[in-house]
């Protein structure tokens, strides 16, 4: 039997995950390549994408307010933990496909969906020894030294909640300049000019924290693999690469 790969795309809210299941998608179409894609955001809207399997099915993030009198956030809480009561008819409706991908778009709020049990239930449910994350980290919050940490710093708890095989991917890379986006590609191989572009920043709490962070980053191997623009598919066969490496040794689909 076929073992499926289940990618789970998590990242902050606009940090582009609908945009790489779309483009993810397409990009296997092309190599012929069988893939589902997954939305387990019950308040999502306008996807880029045609679900196979779509949590909107069963919840609705709409009537949960109405029949519960909840606002939006608390609506949200309230759903993150009814998908995970609908695990079984999600994995069921997963494995009616024969599919080599799995594309799990997340909710668009992270801790949702990583700071929540619901979420690790349902990885674990669905399929926990054939599952990996890939984290997206928003270019506009990662301009300057800090911000990026900031953002490996949520990696990282991501990694550790999950407890999942994990890749960071700089999302929307395109919207970069040349030098911004070098500047990135340097810290994510070198964290020691990481910590001296953060040395050079205004003194403050905030930096002095953000170097106590750095200390515990270090301790990781945790830093992005590979610039990701998912309008023109650059970076998506990176992706690709490293997931086979990941279940199955670097062995080629494209080959079959």
């Amino acid at each position: 039997m076929k073992e499926k790969i289940y990618l789970y795309l998590i990242g902050t809210a606009g940090s582009g995950k609908s945009t790489l299941t779309s483009s993810f998608k397409n990009w296997l179409d092309l190599r012929s390549l069988s893939s589902v894609t997954v939305n387990l955001d019950p308040g999502a809207e306008n996807l880029p994408y045609i679900p196979d399997v779509d949590i909107r099915d069963w919840i609705s993030l709409n009537e949960i307010m109405d029949n519960y009198g909840l606002g939006p956030n608390g609506a949200q809480i309230a759903c993150a933990d009814m998908v995970a009561l609908n695990s079984e008819d999600i994995k069921k409706s997963i494995d009616s496909f024969s599919s080599d991908y799995i594309l799990i778009d997340t909710p668009g709020q992270l801790e949702l969906f990583v700071f929540r049990q619901s979420g690790k239930y349902i990885i674990d449910y669905i399929d926990k020894d054939h599952s990996i994350i890939a984290y997206l980290i928003d270019y506009s919050l990662a301009k300057n030294a800090s911000g990026f940490i900031s953002q490996l710093l949520l990696s990282l708890n991501t990694n550790f909640r999950l407890n999942k095989p994990q890749i960071n991917i700089l999302s929307k890379s395109d919207l970069l300049n040349k030098k911004e986006k070098e500047k990135i590609e340097k810290w994510s191989n070198d964290i020691e000019s990481l910590r001296f572009s953060l040395e050079i920043e205004n003194p403050s709490i905030y930096r002095e924290m953000n170097e106590k962070i750095l200390n515990l980053i270090g301790d990781f191997d945790n830093n992005i693999m590979f610039n990701l623009v998912g309008k023109n598919f650059y970076g998506i066969e990176d992706l690709y690469t490293s997931i086979q490496i990941q279940f199955k040794g670097g062995e080629d689909l494209l080959k079959d």
